[in-house]
């Protein structure tokens, strides 16, 4: 039995290593990632038309520019700057009002006009903080100028602008950016469809062999030579990769090892279960390239599950790739420990035996042996004495 295993073991992974085609997935993945090379956005181009000419304006205008997150770009006309913005070369436009120095110190209420780029929601609301905050800080800077013109002390002001001192400490997961939790997304979802693919692939050859299906030793020794390779994808893309880009990283390899295993397990029943519903390479191929999208939007990497109508929500818990990269985000990027994504580990290992049963029970319908078992056991219980 053990050599038989060890047979389709080393014949499955000689092959892996003539013919290197996962090669081709690492240096894809690669390439894909380099658009979160930068962890974030930063200075994204913003218009800046400044109809005031006012020192309040001018302390607006040096504010945005000195956010992290825009660039300022100045223009004279509303219209030259909003056609940058159709055209792309612009994220916002925004607009300085006249007199906005002389509403302010009258006490009026002032209006900023902002036009932003909708299509890129990311960068928006990036930009929108920034706006927010640049007006506060000049708010703030006429109100402590106006309160201390009637009399009011320092300390006085002090107290009526800021009645409690907040501050911010960093004490979970410092540094974290919104590439930084979408980029292990990635990695998980599309090593989930290299396997998917190879476990298809490599299921249905065993299938369509000339002297039948083999032994379940051997199958299993064949699909078994598909872990190493796929953990030493995850080592690089995981570990590596991240590393030469710059990624906070908090996790070991052994633990980054312990949490892609089970993903793998997982991945290699839900394989076994659309090899024996298909049964065709060319319908495999076709159902994994139309699905590939979907999973990706329903796995709760760029959309939070819990905003998500509980169906869809249901149909994300049943796919491998929803609770590893929970748990590979969690543990690798966020600074938890292993015991605390026990749950996700768990699942994944669940989802691998009813997969790799639902398949097993697919197959016994597909070619007659629960049929013949079942008529066998009927025989004998009517021949029984």
């Amino acid at each position: 039995m053990m050599k038989a295993y060890f047979r389709g073991f080393m014949m499955i992974t000689t092959r892996m290593l003539e013919k290197p085609l996962w090669m081709m997935l690492l240096c894809s993945l690669c390439i894909m990632s380099l658009v979160y090379a930068n962890h974030s956005v930063w200075d994204l181009p913003v218009a800046v038309i400044d109809q005031d000419h006012s020192s309040a304006s001018r302390m607006m205008t040096r504010s945005l520019d000195a956010s992290s997150k825009i660039a300022v770009k100045t223009y004279n006309t509303v219209e030259e700057a909003q056609q940058d913005l159709v055209g792309r070369k612009l994220f916002a436009v925004v607009v300085l009002p006249h007199n906005m120095e002389k509403r302010i110190l009258h006490g009026e209420n002032v209006t900023i006009p902002a036009y932003g780029d909708a299509t890129s929601r990311l960068a928006n609301g990036q930009i929108e903080m920034d706006i927010l905050a640049a007006y506060r800080t000049m708010l703030l800077s006429y109100n402590q100028e106006l309160m201390m013109n009637n009399g009011f002390t320092p300390t006085q002001i002090d107290k009526i602008l800021s009645p409690i001192k907040a501050q911010t400490v960093d004490l979970f997961n410092p540094g974290i950016s919104f590439a930084a939790i979408t980029f292990p997304g990635l990695m998980v979802m599309l090593l989930q469809h290299s396997l998917l693919i190879a476990g298809t692939r490599t299921s249905i050859v065993l299938h369509s062999l000339p002297q039948g299906k083999p032994p379940l030793p051997v199958y299993l020794g064949c699909l078994s030579a598909l872990i190493p390779i796929w953990l030493f994808l995850s080592v690089v893309l995981f570990v590596v990769w991240p590393m030469l880009l710059g990624y906070r990283q908090t996790a070991p390899i052994p633990e980054i090892l312990l949490l892609t295993f089970p993903f793998i397990l997982a991945t290699l029943g839900f394989a076994k279960l659309i090899t024996e519903c298909l049964r065709n390479v060319e319908l495999i191929y076709l159902t994994l390239a139309m699905v590939t999208t979907p999973v990706f939007y329903i796995s709760g990497t760029i959309w939070p599950l819990q905003s998500m109508p509980a169906w869809v929500r249901f149909i994300s818990h049943l796919l491998p790739s929803t609770w590893a990269t929970k748990a590979i985000a969690s543990v690798n990027q966020m600074g938890l420990s292993i015991s605390e994504v026990g749950f996700e580990v768990m699942m994944l290992l669940v989802l691998g035996v009813v997969y790799a049963s639902l398949g097993l029970l697919v197959a016994a319908l597909r070619d007659g042996h629960l049929r013949r078992f079942i008529s066998a056991r009927r025989h004998r219980r009517h021949t029984a004495p």
